[in-house]
This record gives structure tokens, C-alpha cells and sequence, in this order.
């Protein structure tokens, strides 16, 4: 039965790093954006 714990571990840690990846992405295209829009005023 410690497979089940195994596994529902693994799966948590992946979805993290996944959610983390998106996370990170997306601030980078927030701040590009943020800092177009200044220079095209």
C-alpha cells in the first residue's frame, strides 16, 4: 500500500513544478507587456 503514497507524491510534485513553470511564464509575459507599454508612451 505505500505505492498509493508513492504515487499520489510523485503526482503532487509534478503538478507543482507544472503549475510553478505556468506561474513563472507568465509573469515574464506580464512584465514584457508592463514594459512595452512604457516605452511606447
Amino acid at each position: 500500500m505505500w505505492y498509493f503514497s508513492w504515487v499520489l507524491g510523485i503526482g503532487v510534485a509534478l503538478a507543482f513544478g507544472i503549475i510553478n513553470v505556468m506561474w513563472l511564464e507568465s509573469r515574464e509575459t506580464l512584465r514584457a507587456a508592463k514594459a512595452a507599454k512604457q516605452v511606447a508612451r
